[in-house]
């Protein structure tokens, strides 16, 4: 990645869906995650894993993709727009799905904890068909590379908007690398 690190854009929806609505700013509540978004709670908020277990902590409060995923897809002839693909940051200039679990996103004041993959779903597919085929990579080791963002939980409150800066603090080692959440 090249660049420094910053917010491309942010979005937010009340209502469940797929995608959501480009805003000016969102307002990151601790221990929430965005304000006003249909995903925000302690306990998870996405509704086939509420259908498993409502208790669960909701390790998803916030999800991220890195701007450059959008502009490797508009090479393979796909159209997606900030929101469309359901992410609440839309990051560019930083390497988000190399990062270790634990590593902290500083956004003005506000700090997102990174748990983890937005593991590809069928909506994916449903949205745009062949879509899902791109989200997802089988590497020579038969292990999957996942491309669709990843996930955080809110550690400190903050209002973010486009064109911030994005502080990237490592957590101890050794890292771990991301699994879907």
């Amino acid at each position: 990645m090249t660049g420094d690190p910053q917010v491309a854009s942010v979005s937010a929806s009340p209502q469940h869906g797929f995608s959501k609505q480009t805003c000016d700013t969102i307002e990151l509540v601790e221990g929430f995650g965005v304000a006003e978004d249909a995903h925000g709670g302690q306990t998870v908020q996405h509704l086939s894993r509420i259908r498993v277990d409502p208790t669960q902590p909701n390790l998803r409060q916030v999800h991220l993709i890195h701007a450059e995923l959008f502009d490797d897809l508009e090479q393979k002839g796909f159209q997606i727009r900030p929101g469309d693909l359901g992410e609440n940051i839309l990051t560019r200039g930083i390497d988000l799905l190399g990062l270790p679990e634990g590593t902290l996103l500083t956004i003005g004041g506000a700090e997102i904890r990174i748990t983890g993959l937005r593991n590809p779903c069928k909506q994916i597919e449903a949205f745009m068909p062949g879509l899902l085929a791109e989200m997802i990579e089988r590497r020579e080791d038969g292990s999957l590379f996942r491309k669709c963002g990843m996930m955080g939980v809110v550690e400190q409150c903050g209002r973010v908007a486009k064109g911030q800066a994005i502080a990237v603090t490592y957590p101890q080692k050794p890292h771990h690398p991301l699994e879907p959440v």
